[in-house]
């Protein structure tokens, strides 16, 4: 009895407990948004103080960062929109489990960033006023201003533009390290299913720099684009399963996760590869996304058994990898593909047209210091 007891509290206890740091975090995730604060040195930038649609994000006035230690200020010149932005402002349970119950503690938008670097912290060596740069912000890079840190920034090859730059560092990241994870070998088979998003674009490219076969799959409407990028072979996943061919592949590198374990087991070589890259971009909502990182992780399990293997990574910030697609872009075989390009303040139009799902490459925003609303 004594131990049924002992248990009982102990339960009652977790859950008091539990219900107790639920309410104080709740309460605590708050930002400074409706607070009046008198602004030293104003700028522009775009804010998203709750969560929901395109239609939360506010362009006003911010606080200039200033950089402290290992930082750089950075007078933006362009930015680009990834999956990662889009899936932040939306409210789901899962991004304000880690973002903020309440109200987003953070509400700078915007990882990809190039520009001048403006200032620098007093531990910075690499870069000094004046330098292009390019690479991943720390505060928001839909702004007149961002800080970074220097080991994520690298400097800006002078035969491209900031707008091309800022297409790279997320976007690039992501698809260099997944093919990595493919150790693709030259004249080996690979198959990238979701070839004309931005990590996707990139994929094509940089397998075909590594002496792969690529075969590119897509909608009707972009089997121009991903031919014109370099793709061996193209499928239109319209009217035609890739799952139900008769080829197979040395690697897959998935970008959508829209087939099975089973379905793309048949197409892998023996001892094959897929690199589960991603799931599906922006278009892909909650009710698809939790799914879909299920099965995922489900076929990384399963994997362990069998020859075939089935690959999750994290994007890391590699300052040697940001070097290195410089170099590519530099040399002309990499050339990202860019769909549009907005003003700051029509920034929340490009977050809605990258939400809708289905951009051919990257969704740019440039920074005119004088911007006014």
């Amino acid at each position: 009895m004594k131990i049924r007891r002992v248990i009982r509290w102990s339960v009652v206890a977790i859950l008091v407990a539990l219900i107790g740091w639920i309410f104080i975090a709740y309460w605590t995730s708050t930002n400074d948004c409706d607070h009046k604060i008198a602004l030293v040195n104003p700028m522009k930038a775009i804010r998203y103080c709750e969560y929901g649609s395109p239609d939360v994000l506010r362009f006003e006035d911010v606080e200039k960062p200033v950089p402290t230690e290992h930082l750089v200020l950075i007078k933006v010149r362009a930015a680009s929109l990834n999956a990662i932005d889009a899936y932040l402002i939306r409210d789901t349970w899962l991004v304000r489990l880690f973002f903020g119950l309440r109200k987003p503690k953070k509400t700078g938008l915007g990882r990809d960033v190039a520009g001048q670097v403006e200032a620098v912290g007093k531990d910075v060596t690499q870069f000094k006023p004046g330098d292009e740069v390019f690479g991943i912000s720390r505060t928001g890079s839909l702004a007149e201003y961002a800080v970074t840190p220097e080991r994520a920034l690298v400097i800006k090859p002078p035969n491209i533009s900031f707008e091309q730059a800022a297409s790279l560092p997320l976007a690039g990241l992501t698809a260099l390290q997944g093919l990595r994870q493919g150790n693709i070998q030259p004249g080996q088979k690979v198959l990238i299913n979701g070839a004309t998003g931005g990590v996707g674009t990139f994929a094509v490219q940089i397998a075909k720099s590594l002496g792969a076969e690529v075969t590119a799959v897509c909608s009707t409407r972009n089997l121009d684009l991903v031919r014109s990028i370099g793709a061996d072979h193209v499928i239109d996943y319209t009217k035609e399963d890739f799952t139900k061919s008769d080829q197979h592949y040395d690697v897959i590198f998935d970008n959508v996760a829209n087939h099975s374990f089973a379905e793309r087991r048949r197409i892998l070589n023996p001892k094959g590869i897929c690199v589960l890259a991603g799931m599906g971009g922006a278009k892909t909502k909650g009710r698809e996304a939790i799914p879909r990182i299920i099965a995922n992780f489900t076929a990384r399990g399963l994997s362990s058994f069998i020859d075939q293997k089935f690959v999750i990574y994290v994007t890391r910030m590699s300052k040697p990898d940001l070097e290195m697609l410089a170099g590519l872009l530099e040399a002309g075989k990499l050339k990202p593909v860019i769909e549009q390009t907005y003003r700051l303040n029509d920034a929340r139009e490009a977050l809605r047209r990258f939400d809708q799902g289905h951009a051919q490459g990257k969704l740019i925003v440039t920074v005119e210091q004088d911007n006014k609303s």
